[in-house]
């Protein structure tokens, strides 16, 4: 029979991916979303087909993860040969706004899928989205044996997360390993973060929607790769004879103002004639520089990015042009002209900003 999965956090960036690269392993793969009034499955729509129809084998279910008698109900009954917990409020300059409700989802969400698992008496393989946020202030590089200093509630509830998986293992005998994944970006990355901010904004600029945009620190250094890389590793991580932790990044830092200079640069712009600075977008507590030592992951589970920081800028901008009606840049031909006029108004999508 095929191997069963669940994933939370379906909707998002890497749920979407890690759906589809399991779907082409021969999985049947099962979703965790929440209702809401409008539809919120745009990564998704291109995999699910109607599940009376035999070939089905993705499959969708509505819970959430401050409901645990829905969780253990839904666990219980799927009994998943792997649950991939990606689901959480992961916006870090947003946690600061709304720390307890980041607390209850983030940090809290993790305990009831764990519990869900014990109680239910279900044998599974779980992966918990750790975050390079929870290394904080901590001197780069960092790897496996660095130790956490947290600096927003999001961090501090990935690291309450991280170590409730490390309890379980321990205390119950689970197969439980925490992927401390480092930023990771694709043309699906949410909107309010600040690469999608960037790449959308110049999307808006050639379109002639907008003159400027609005961001916080760009001195803030970030390890940035490719998302649908890192959801290989988390998959190789449940296919390990044990549970562990990993580090998964580039190896690579490079700052905010660097992404900037790389895609504006990337379609003739000059970056400092449309970025602006605005204090709002600040965090209380910034995380200055944060780059992966990936070692463990490229040695035991033989994972190595390929997509490198410029590549990754490029597949951005160009699908955010798409998006916007313009032709993707060819590098080496003519640029298109950003056109003329629109007004110097907030992009949809800089409400906020995070790391």
């Amino acid at each position: 029979m095929a191997s069963k999965a669940l994933i939370t956090g379906v909707t998002g960036q890497d749920g979407s991916y890690l759906a589809e690269l399991l779907l082409s392993r021969g999985y049947e793969v099962h979703g965790l979303i929440r209702k809401a009034s409008t539809f919120n499955t745009d990564r998704i729509n291109d995999l699910f087909i109607d599940p009376h129809d035999p070939e089905a084998r993705f499959f969708l279910h509505y819970g959430d993860l401050a409901d645990s008698t829905q969780l253990i109900h839904l666990i219980y009954n799927l009994r998943p040969d792997e649950i991939y917990h990606l689901g959480a409020q992961s916006h870090v300059r947003v946690s600061f706004d709304i720390p307890e409700y980041t607390g209850d989802i983030t940090g809290l969400g993790t305990v009831r899928i764990l519990e869900a698992v014990r109680r239910s008496g279900v044998r599974t393989r779980f992966y918990q989205a750790s975050s390079s946020e929870m290394f904080g202030d901590a001197p780069p590089p960092q790897c496996e044996a660095t130790p956490f200093r947290p600096r927003s509630p999001y961090a501090a509830a990935k690291v309450y997360a991280y170590w409730t998986a490390v309890n379980y293992r321990h205390g119950f005998g689970m197969f439980a390993s925490n992927g401390i994944m480092f930023n990771h970006e694709s043309p699906r990355r949410g909107e309010t973060f600040v690469t999608r901010k960037i790449t959308r904004g110049i999307a808006d600029i050639m379109a002639g929607r907008a003159r400027h945009l609005y961001l916080g620190n760009l001195e803030a250094r970030r390890d940035w790769g490719y998302a649908p890389e890192y959801v290989e590793a988390m998959w190789l991580m449940l296919q390990q004879d044990e549970p562990g932790e990993y580090v998964v990044g580039t190896g690579e830092s490079h700052s905010v103002q660097e992404f900037l200079e790389e895609a504006f640069g990337y379609v003739g712009l000059d970056w400092r004639e449309h970025a602006r600075i605005d204090k709002r977008y600040f965090r209380p507590t910034e995380v200055e520089a944060l780059q992966a030592d990936a070692s463990k992951a490229r040695r035991k589970l033989g994972w190595e990015p390929k997509v490198t920081f410029k590549e990754l800028v490029r597949i951005m901008v160009d699908a955010d042009l798409e998006a916007a009606g313009i032709a993707p840049v060819k590098t080496g031909e003519g640029l298109a002209e950003p056109a003329t006029g629109g007004a110097s108004v907030p992009l949809r999508a800089r409400s906020e900003l995070a790391g």
